[in-house]
């Protein structure tokens, strides 16, 4: 069993249970989410969803992609195309969704584990939380609704982190508006038991913990000045410009990043931020992710970090300065019947 539903006193529950492959999220186990939540809606006797996950490593790492990379390399565009659809339908849901929903977010937080998780309503965080947006690096743009959370992010700190992939702990994850509050992981149990006994989300204040210092707020005044265009050329020759450890960091991690999913970024969240729904963020979204197996980076970007893990990808574009903006545009074009 990949995902454990059932009700616990008020609280309906949802658990992760694939700790081996760090509970990444299945077709399957999206569809079952779903399925959940729609029963959930009406019924009376259940106040609140806790959504948590078996082991330490992580809540959810990302989506369970070698099925997306197997029918893609055979040619079998529809499969990824028909995924990305069913699961952007359930993040639309949970960010939607009219009773409390609390996510609770230890280690790895990645990709579709963002999706199920910080749309939520009520997101904790703990110790050892990892939160991030690393698309980029397999040929995908951030996706699963995160382009809105990277809108809505302070300054120019959402074309940080989802060009970069930079990872977000606990207090970094609440200054950015990925989580809401810090709650030690040694409280969990007790927090739990707490949700499901009297149903109301209350009690989770009573729980929560001064959050750790945000060290992405001192890096602000940089991270706006660096990333305050859309052009990704432009960001890189600031950034060369700047001798400090952040600045070697960011192009480091840039250098990593398929240049097509790292160009089209910028321009994806300045769009989402100027529609700011989460309807919006999905439909623009989802333009990439429809054309990224057979257009772009993403068989490759799978094939050099999962498949056979040389980290060599040989990208279409070999750097962000051989990206022109009509290549952009064209990987961010309407979809006609296709959209979503």
């Amino acid at each position: 069993m990949d995902v454990h539903i059932r009700t616990k006193g008020h609280a309906g529950r949802i658990t992760l249970h694939r700790p081996k492959a760090l509970n990444a999220l299945t077709y399957q186990m999206c569809l079952d989410i779903e399925a959940a939540l729609d029963t959930w809606r009406d019924d009376d006797a259940v106040k609140l969803v806790v959504i948590d996950a078996e082991g330490d490593k992580a809540f959810c790492a990302g989506g369970d992609i070698q099925d997306l990379y197997d029918t893609a390399v055979a040619g079998d565009f529809a499969y990824g195309q028909r995924f990305w659809r069913d699961e952007y339908r359930l993040n639309q849901k949970i960010f939607n969704y009219p009773k409390p929903y609390v996510a609770l977010m230890q280690g790895f937080v990645m990709g579709g584990g963002v999706g199920v998780s910080c749309h939520g309503s009520h997101r904790v965080v703990c110790d050892t939380s990892q939160i991030a947006m690393p698309e980029c690096g397999i040929g995908l743009i951030p996706d699963v609704g995160g382009s809105l959370m990277l809108a809505r992010a302070p300054g120019r700190l959402g074309e940080y982190l989802g060009t970069t992939g930079a990872r977000m702990d606990a207090g970094n994850a609440i200054y950015a508006g990925f989580a809401d509050c810090y709650v030690p992981k040694d409280d969990w149990s007790t927090l739990l038991r707490a949700l499901e006994q009297t149903g109301d989300v209350g009690v989770i204040d009573a729980h929560t913990r001064p959050a750790p210092t945000a060290s992405f707020s001192t890096l602000q005044v940089d991270i706006d000045r660096h990333f305050a265009s859309t052009d990704m050329n432009d960001v890189m020759a600031s950034l060369g410009e700047d001798e400090t450890e952040f600045a070697a960091s960011a192009i480091k991690l840039l250098r990593k990043k398929s240049p097509l999913s790292a160009a089209a970024t910028p321009t994806l969240i300045e769009r989402v931020r100027a529609a700011d729904t989460i309807e919006a963020a999905l439909s623009e979204e989802y333009k990439f992710t429809y054309r990224a197996a057979q257009h772009g980076d993403f068989i490759e970007g799978i094939k050099a970090t999962i498949i056979d893990r040389s980290h060599t990808p040989k990208w279409r574009f070999a750097t962000l300065a051989d990206v022109g903006q009509s290549d952009v545009e064209t990987m961010l074009a309407p979809l006609g019947d296709a959209a979503l």
